[in-house]
């Protein structure tokens, strides 16, 4: 626990060091736990949360965000993000993610100036290194801070300090926008984003919790993988819920609905990319 003590006081000197911060702000355990975090060192002056809305950020999580920052009394600014009117993010290639986050980074970095706020802040942590991160290098070339990183704080230590900081978000499912949804190579479109958010919605309100809904195909049927946590397969494969699952996911205008026996795991859609050249 000392470890972790020093970790959050490492956290709490690497933001105080920025002097004044625009944190980018999704309703996720991580950006959550840093903008809260923020203020405390900070104070609200000095503070803004910038959250994007977008085509690939589900409505619940815009709403999510809009209540914390309400409750916690903390400015927020909304802006529309605009991937999807770039041919280079639709069109779905391998660095997807980071012709997006550097878009997207701009735009925040141009917010923070107008604000007067000297740092941006973004809330990536240590797990993030083990996995494919296209997006960690624009974050780097724009420079913009990592406290959690920088402090070297792992995900779990993050639920930790944000249960004992009284955060609703410290048991929060861990959430990816819904561009990572789709095979590298395949377009994204507003339609099967929206389908995706919808059949994703579906779940949770049926209790899944931690799970996925990745989407497969183009021309000849588009196939929907469901992926949930092992421990949940039986819940999933009961006659009545997967027909109800099944009959919505069809009138979303999924040909076909399947369950991932591997289960749900991040970055799942990395798997089939050769990264040893």
């Amino acid at each position: 626990m000392k470890l972790l003590s020093d970790k959050y006081q490492k956290l709490q000197e690497n933001i105080k060091s920025l002097g004044s911060v625009a944190v980018a702000f999704s309703s996720g355990v991580d950006s959550t736990f840093l903008l809260k975090t923020a203020v405390d060192v900070l104070g609200r002056e000095r503070v803004i949360a910038v959250t994007a809305d977008s085509a690939s950020f589900p409505e619940r999580e815009r709403e999510q965000a809009k209540l914390f920052c309400e409750q916690q009394r903390i400015r927020q600014v909304v802006f529309s993000s605009d991937e999807m009117q770039s041919d280079a993010f639709r069109n779905n290639p391998p660095d997807r993610c980071y012709i997006c986050k550097k878009a997207l980074f701009r735009q925040i970095l141009s917010i923070a100036d107008a604000y007067g706020m000297a740092a941006v802040a973004e809330g990536s942590n240590m797990d993030d290194l083990g996995d494919y991160r296209p997006g960690l290098k624009a974050v780097a070339e724009l420079g913009i801070s990592s406290p959690l990183r920088e402090a070297q704080l792992h995900k779990e230590e993050i639920r930790m300090l944000s249960k004992e900081l009284g955060l609703p978000t410290w048991d929060k499912p861990s959430y990816a926008c819904l561009a990572s949804r789709f095979v590298y190579g395949e377009p994204i479109t507003e339609e099967r984003l929206a389908m995706v958010e919808q059949a994703e919605q579906l779940l949770l309100d049926m209790g899944f919790r931690q799970m996925r809904v990745r989407v497969h195909g183009q021309n000849q049927g588009v196939m929907a993988r469901i992926e949930v946590l092992p421990e949940d397969f039986n819940k999933l494969v009961d006659e009545t819920v997967r027909r109800k699952i099944h009959d919505a996911l069809r009138k979303m205008g999924f040909s076909y609905v399947t369950l991932d026996l591997m289960g749900y795991r991040t970055g799942s859609m990395n798997e089939t990319l050769d990264q040893k050249g």
